[in-house]
């Protein structure tokens, strides 16, 4: 979602103010009607685009999984002929986007992922196993001493760290944006730096 720069369709609207207000008092905790309210239609009027709350969450958690696939797959295919270092730059600046531009969502997924059905629940996990494993690909062409195994737990490493953006604090008591994502993108490539040099050191 963050990636769009035309306007935003009703349907987007609705599942922007929806993970905001999800994130912020819980998928039980709002209704319908406020919903609709926040983006000045009545609570009736969701049902047009949605069958219902369920239906929201759901489409939010499989969209952005699927979003940040897509994301990553297309960096990828931009980056063809160019070196492993800067196609893992560029990996790492998509998510970061992400990180700090749809910060709800991560929120959502942290709190909310066990109530979608097991159909949705799984095809989550299967395109976040996707990425995680293009990722994984990417870090051993920059780093060949890193065993596969050691390779994806720092990538998880790395996912745990740039998707901390929801708790660290408010968005206006941070860096500037600029200034944000640069300092997740060192701390992400020196993580993996670091998975590197104790690989090739044998610890």
């Amino acid at each position: 979602m963050a990636t769009r720069t035309d306007a935003p369709t009703r349907r987007e609207q609705i599942l922007k103010e929806a993970a905001r207000l999800f994130a912020d008092r819980g998928f039980h905790g709002v209704g319908v009607d406020e919903i609709g309210a926040a983006v000045g239609i009545s609570g009736p009027g969701l049902y047009r685009h949605f069958p219902g709350k369920d239906a929201m969450l759901a489409e939010l958690l499989v969209g952005i999984s699927g979003q940040l696939l897509t994301g990553a797959k297309r960096r990828l295919r931009e980056a063809d002929g160019v070196p492993s270092e800067a196609v893992l730059d560029s990996l790492i600046e998509g998510h970061i986007d992400f990180a700090l531009d749809d910060r709800p969502l991560i929120t959502l997924h942290d709190r909310e992922l066990d109530r979608l059905r097991d159909t949705d629940r799984k095809l989550v996990r299967q395109l976040q196993r996707q990425y995680v494993e293009l990722w994984v690909g990417v870090v051993r062409e920059v780093y060949p001493d890193l065993a596969e195994p050691a390779a994806r737990s720092a990538v998880h490493s790395v996912f745990g760290l740039l998707n901390s953006t929801p708790h660290l604090g408010r968005a206006g008591a941070l860096p500037g944006r600029g200034a944000m994502a640069e300092l997740l993108h060192r701390m992400a490539r020196g993580a993996f730096a670091a998975a590197g040099a104790a690989e090739a050191a044998g610890e």
